[in-house]
C-alpha cells in the first residue's frame, strides 16, 4: 500500500499534537501547524518534496519566532484581576477611630479594618478619606 506524502505529513502533524497535549510544549503545537501546511502544498498543490519541508521549516519557523515572544511577555506580566488582600491596596478607606503611627481602625470595602499611618509623624481624623498603601496581616497601611 503507497501512502501519499499529504498523509504522512497529517500523520506527523497528529503525533506532534499529542506530543503536544502530553508535555505542554507549545512549539510542538507550532511545528503541527507546519505539518499540516505541509500536507496542504502536497495535496492541494502537488508540492515536491523540497517544497513540502521548505513549507514545513517557514512555517514551523515563523510561528515559533513570533509566538513564543507573545507568549513570554503574556507570562510575564502580572494578573490583571487582583484579588484577596492584593486588591484593597490603593483603595480608598474612611477612618473610624484616629488613625496615627501607633494604630486606629478603617471602613475599608465595607469591612472594619486596623490601620496605622505610613507616615510615623501623620494622623489622620475621624472621617478622613484615606488611600490604603500596603496590608500588613490584619493592619491596613495608609496616607
Amino acid at each position: 500500500m503507497d501512502i501519499d506524502a499529504w498523509l504522512w505529513w497529517l500523520i506527523g502533524a497528529a503525533a506532534l499534537g499529542i506530543g503536544l497535549v502530553i508535555t505542554a510544549m507549545p512549539e510542538l503545537g507550532m511545528l503541527a501547524v507546519g505539518a499540516v501546511a505541509a500536507a496542504v502544498v502536497s495535496g492541494f498543490f502537488g508540492g515536491g518534496a523540497v517544497a513540502q519541508v521548505a513549507v514545513f521549516a517557514i512555517v514551523s519557523t515563523a510561528l515559533i519566532a513570533v509566538v513564543r515572544p507573545i507568549a513570554n511577555r503574556h507570562r510575564a506580566q502580572r494578573p490583571q484581576l487582583a484579588t484577596g488582600v492584593d486588591a484593597l491596596k490603593g483603595k480608598q478607606a474612611v477612618v473610624l477611630e484616629r488613625v496615627d503611627s501607633s494604630g486606629g481602625r478603617i471602613k475599608l470595602a465595607g469591612e472594619v479594618w486596623s490601620a496605622r499611618a505610613l507616615d510615623a509623624g501623620r494622623a489622620y481624623d475621624v472621617g478622613q478619606e484615606v488611600d490604603v498603601v500596603d496590608i500588613e496581616g490584619a493592619t491596613a497601611i495608609v496616607m
